[in-house]
């Protein structure tokens, strides 16, 4: 993942894997979220879906939920992943903030 927590600029799948998890769920859950709210634009593989999930993990921005029936993995954003989300949210903010200063605001 060529993520860049300092800048703020993350991949738009990382984006979209920490928007899934402010509520707990489970592998399918998060690649049918990513699919559907990005309207079948991103599709997510199960490779690498997990290994994303791995990275996310290692960062401390996700963690499993042990809901202790022994079904699927879940996993849920923890405070650092929510801060990071929030940074990128105000990152992607401020960009269309400033092109549609310069465009006026015009879609084109």
């Amino acid at each position: 993942m060529r993520d860049n927590a300092k800048g703020g600029a993350l991949t738009e799948v990382t984006f979209f894997i920490l928007l899934s998890l402010y509520t707990p769920s489970h592998g399918y859950g998060i690649m049918k979220f990513v699919e559907d709210k990005t309207q079948g634009r991103l599709v997510l593989g199960a490779g690498s879906l997990y290994g994303a999930i791995n990275t996310l993990q290692e960062r401390n921005w996700i963690m499993p939920v042990d809901d202790g029936s022994g079904r699927k993995k879940e996993y849920v954003i923890t405070e650092i992943g929510k801060e990071i989300a929030e940074a990128e949210m105000k990152r992607l903010k401020s960009l269309i903030d400033i092109a549609e200063e310069i465009t006026g605001g015009q879609e084109q």
